[in-house]
């Protein structure tokens, strides 16, 4: 290279190609006593494919490009549709061929749950704005098994490891995508507090169709084809299944506002909407709607808890990637004492 002004040395180069799983004694151990040793070989497989430079590119393109909404289409017609970049549509089929969406539920092989938490861990190292939907799909599943008629439509659809992101009916689809949406401006984590209203429409009570308005201020993943959202019905707070389409095929009255303007997990869209006349089924017991939905969210948290974990063995292992390799005093920096103890701790 002409016009060169000084040689590169000492840099250390970004790490890639290694195996997550395998490079993760820890890891390993905890798989082993969770009875879950039968799940090693794929563990082992998705390690390698989330470690990979390919797949370590598309998370980072996947954050680099955030996800966009369109309001409405050329000829003016309001679609909400929030289009991303294909990085993001690969990781989501990685993530789902894997299996994380429904694993413990749809193959409940001894150390199922165990294997679940490992491969969650491991790719959220990797790509986290993903974890969102899967993780809100997972934690639906055990919410709707409560409904056995709406379940036995919806069960291949959970259970699917076919990444379908087409933007159809959920009746026209391999596979679907549950969301969550709970806080209101008012209220906040105070559920208590929302004000959207729930009317009926066709029946009462469980199992009937309901229309909702009102608003929620933080609503995951509006991409999704349903989510389970909290209102106030006649008889109290309730808990009701509202998917992206209605029965006859339109689009339902969920109105995305705007998309959140966030200072981590670019790649997932987090967003505001309104509901005027959102159609929607009730799930659980009128007026039970806080501990129908928080069976969901519980399961969400453990997943935090999970993902937290895979974040902080990441930060560990790039401290310790760069300084196996970036010199300074005469030692690698490994091998210095006070860095050592920095790393340990």
């Amino acid at each position: 290279m002409h016009g060169a002004t000084h040689e590169v040395t000492n840099v250390v180069a970004p790490l890639a190609d290694y195996n997550l799983f395998t490079t993760d004694t820890a890891l390993q151990e905890a798989v082993a006593r969770a009875g879950a040793a039968g799940h090693a070989a794929d563990l082992a497989a998705y390690g390698e494919r989330l470690g990979s430079a390919e797949t370590l590119r598309l998370a980072e393109q996947a954050n680099r490009f955030k996800p966009e909404l369109h309001t409405f289409d050329q000829a003016g017609h309001r679609i909400d549709r929030v289009e991303f970049h294909p990085a993001w549509h690969e990781i989501m089929r990685l993530q789902r061929e894997s299996g994380q969406i429904s694993q413990p539920f749809s193959d409940p092989r001894p150390g199922a749950w165990g294997a679940y938490a490992a491969a969650f861990s491991m790719h959220m190292q990797v790509e986290a704005g993903s974890q969102c939907p899967g993780s809100m799909t997972f934690a639906a599943i055990p919410v709707l098994q409560q409904e056995p008629q709406l379940f036995q439509q919806l069960e291949p659809k959970l259970y699917s490891r076919t990444y379908d992101a087409r933007d159809v009916p959920v009746e026209q689809k391999a596979a679907m995508l549950v969301g969550m949406g709970m806080t209101e401006k008012q209220g906040g984590s105070d559920l208590r507090a929302n004000t959207t209203r729930a009317v009926p429409v066709r029946g009462e009570g469980r199992g009937a169709q309901y229309e909702l308005t009102g608003h929620k201020w933080f609503f995951s993943a509006p991409q999704s084809d349903a989510h389970l959202v909290v209102a106030q019905a006649p008889g109290g707070f309730s808990c009701f299944y509202v998917p992206r389409f209605r029965p006859d095929g339109s689009h339902n009255a969920v109105f995305i506002q705007r998309l959140k303007n966030k200072v981590g997990n670019h790649s997932n869209a987090s967003s505001e909407v309104e509901f005027n006349g959102a159609w929607g089924l009730m799930i659980g017991e009128e007026g039970r709607g806080v501990p129908t939905i928080i069976e969901m969210a519980t399961s969400t948290r453990l997943n935090c808890v999970m993902g937290s974990a895979g974040l902080i063995r990441q930060a560990v292992v790039q401290a310790i990637h760069h300084t196996r390799h970036r010199k300074a005093f005469g030692k690698l920096l490994v091998d210095q004492p006070l860095m050592r103890n920095v790393l340990a701790d």
